[in-house]
């Protein structure tokens, strides 16, 4: 503000970091046999890896669920449809035919064909050519961001953060920095909109505290909140590391 300069943060999902997260974290999830190789982003925070875990979609052949159904969980878990431009966190449809691009996938897509109500037959394909590479009787799909909430989390999150928009408005227009004041209401509003109608916004890892419910101070989720909780840590060079980390 003190600039008048807005920096956008853009999300990208096609960058090999981010499909190398999503990877990580569905094996994490998944599987206790993994070894994670990590820098010192480990500690970066994170959604809450409950919410996370509840937002996985199950889907198997024979299973009974409406198609549109379907497609209204995708968006819940943040999936862009997109029946042109197929890419990594986005579906599109044809006729009964569902096609989920997975946010860890790097050339695979999911093919979910429906009759009626019912999952009639479950494939995984080439997202480029639709070539099939096999069928899977079940399918695991993780929400396409890290940063998942229940619809009461958002309501108290958004409380939270008009909450202490106000505050900060306060403290800038007691300063005289009306250009500031105006520019943080437009930015925060926006962002409260765009989450009170779609469930999500550009930058929402900003609002982290706000959907955890943490108290200022508190520190973030952050990818070990995400292991059981008999996992192992070794810290390479820990002189030197843990120093640096505060840890």
């Amino acid at each position: 503000p003190s600039t008048d300069t807005y920096i956008r943060k853009r999300t990208v999902r096609l960058t090999t970091k981010l499909i190398t997260a999503a990877q990580r974290h569905q094996c994490v999830v998944e599987r206790n046999d993994v070894i994670v190789v990590a820098s010192v982003s480990s500690i970066f925070g994170l959604g809450d890896p409950h919410e996370y875990k509840n937002h996985v979609l199950s889907l198997r052949t024979g299973m009974t669920i409406d198609r549109n159904t379907l497609l209204r969980q995708l968006v819940d878990i943040q999936f862009d449809r997109n029946d042109i431009d197929f890419q990594r966190g986005r579906f599109r449809v044809r006729g009964d035919v569902v096609e989920i691009f997975p946010a860890s996938r790097d050339d695979h897509a999911i093919r979910v064909e429906f009759f009626g109500d019912e999952i009639d037959r479950i494939t995984e394909v080439d997202a480029l050519t639709g070539e099939v590479i096999g069928t899977r009787d079940h399918v695991a799909i993780f929400p396409a961001t890290h940063f998942m909430t229940s619809d009461e989390q958002m309501q108290r999150a958004i409380k939270s953060i008009a909450a202490e928009l106000e505050a900060q408005l306060k403290v800038l227009r007691s300063e005289n920095k009306l250009l500031e004041a105006q520019r943080l209401e437009q930015r925060t509003n926006y962002d409260i909109e765009m989450m009170r109608e779609m469930g999500f916004t550009s930058g929402i890892e900003n609002y982290s505290r706000h959907m955890d419910g943490r108290k200022p101070g508190e520190p973030p989720y952050t990818l070990l909140d995400f292991f059981p909780k008999d996992f192992n840590i070794m810290v390479d060079e820990s002189h030197v590391t843990m120093p640096q980390i505060r840890g």
